[in-house]
């Protein structure tokens, strides 16, 4: 039988607010362990919650730029079920009256383009952490992430493959950042997936039971997770088996997943109007406010990129898929515009690579933009070659100069003495009269021997241009 998957993905993206979303307690990472969590968030008796309006703006802002209806009158909810890790015994949240309404994204899949629909997005506080490897018998609890806010992204379960889940998560990964409403940091858990999985046969209209992957933080562990369980369900139900809805977490090590809990519906959580929290009314004047501070989203400077600079489509949604990527390269275009696409390919090949290599983001970059910018205006003036131009990469990313600095203290300048190449390139048609009369008799590609014995006597810095222009008047 042929099986139809069907994925839809709630994205949990922590707001970065000064503070939580219902105390006054910090929300910095990497304090010491229960250092940030005062009585509010420990659920002391008699505390009262008082609401972050800045938790509220960024939800709007999001809501504002997917397209979304924001519902102006929102309420929070109290989500009723144990958390080791939320001392108050349950979740502020929202049910039926969230902030963001339905709105909608669009996926790239090759060369097809995709709109994914948004059901919600609504505002919740974040539990704590449990440590499970810091004793042999025991759990450790850190209260400190207890109380952060959250916006947790529902989508419509319109995705049928892990690749388009990944693009879809990504999409909104890179959107919560230019936006300035999430870091982004996934090794940190400030984004986090959770994936609702089913397969049915293809055709049918009927959706079947899905399971719920729980707290995913890794756009490969999120593409391996789906296929790892759309597998496990296939050989389910091919097997003659029933797939029972429940919630289950994928290990990395093992590549597995694993059930975790039986999947509760909204009356097990016994949903209530929270008695502590007024319901929320976003006056008309909040919601121009916030639309005329949007910053300009993915799909305009990708628009942008391509009229202003002439890049091709390809090379401006690499560019443009992650904020601090699409900065990085901005700033090296300052002064240095007719160079567009050189710089293009040296963020995308060099840079990109190197900064894989060692895995580290484009913000922890060695080579600053401006130095790589330098650099690409040293190629561009013929001062080195592009060849040469990766020596001077590597010395600057080992933090051994400038570009100038590298390049005089190494001696790389190109030549680009028309005499002195002369010299060079008569000696070598004078040593080699076989390959010369096989250029004269059709051979082009022997060209290429030619070049490569120049580069060899010249240390790799003959001008590329003027060496190819001097053997082909000479070789003619």
């Amino acid at each position: 039988m042929e099986w139809e998957t069907v994925i839809g993905l709630e994205i949990h993206a922590q707001l970065n607010t000064k503070s939580k979303i219902f105390s006054s307690a910090s929300t910095q990472f990497g304090a010491q362990p229960n250092s940030q969590a005062c009585a509010v968030d420990l659920g002391l008796p008699g505390v009262l919650p008082v609401l972050n309006k800045e938790a509220v703006n960024k939800g709007i802002k999001f809501g504002l730029s997917v397209g979304a209806h924001i519902n102006q009158r929102n309420v929070f909810d109290r989500k009723n079920y144990f958390y080791p890790d939320l001392p108050k015994g349950y979740q502020t949240s929202q049910l039926d009256w969230p902030i963001v309404g339905e709105g909608q994204i669009d996926i790239t899949i090759g060369n097809t383009v995709k709109t994914v629909g948004i059901t919600r997005a609504h505002l919740e506080e974040d539990a704590g952490k449990s440590v499970h490897d810091m004793f042999d018998d025991y759990t450790a609890v850190d209260l400190n992430r207890a109380g952060t806010p959250l916006l947790e992204i529902v989508s419509e379960p319109d995705m049928r493959s892990a690749k388009e889940a990944v693009a879809y998560a990504k999409k909104i990964h890179a959107l919560v950042q230019y936006i300035d409403i999430c870091d982004g940091n996934m090794q940190e858990g400030s984004f986090r997936c959770d994936a609702n999985v089913s397969i049915r046969p293809m055709g049918q209209e009927k959706l079947g039971t899905r399971a719920e992957l729980k707290n995913i933080n890794s756009f490969k562990f999120l593409e391996k997770a789906i296929n790892l369980e759309v597998q496990r369900q296939q050989d389910i139900l091919e097997d003659g088996g029933e797939v029972a809805q429940e919630t289950r977490l994928y290990d990395s090590i093992k590549n597995e997943t694993r059930s975790m809990r039986s999947k509760e519906e909204a009356n097990d959580y016994r949903y209530f109007p929270d008695p502590d929290l007024l319901p929320i009314e976003i006056p008309d004047e909040l919601l121009v406010e916030i639309k005329s501070q949007l910053p300009e989203l993915p799909p305009e400077k990708k628009a942008r990129f391509v009229k202003d600079f002439g890049l091709s489509d390809y090379d401006a949604d690499v560019l443009t898929t992650q904020k601090p990527l699409a900065d990085y390269f901005e700033a090296m275009l300052k002064g240095n515009e007719p160079n567009a696409k050189l710089c293009a390919n040296w963020v995308m090949g060099e840079l990109s690579a190197a900064l894989n290599k060692e895995q580290i983001d484009i913000q922890a970059s060695p080579v600053s933009a401006q130095d790589l910018s330098q650099l690409i205006t040293r190629i561009g003036d013929d001062t080195i070659s592009g060849k040469i131009a990766k020596d001077v990469f590597k010395a600057m990313w080992d933090g051994e100069g400038n570009v100038d600095e590298i390049i005089n203290a190494k001696g790389l300048k190109q030549m680009s003495d028309t005499g002195e190449i002369e010299s060079i390139v008569d000696e070598i048609i004078a040593n080699n009269a076989p390959q010369v009369e096989q250029f004269k008799s059709g051979n082009e590609k022997i060209l290429g021997f030619f070049v490569g014995q120049a580069m060899k006597a010249t240390g790799g810095k003959a001008n590329p241009k003027m060496l190819n222009e001097m053997l082909r008047l000479k070789l003619g």
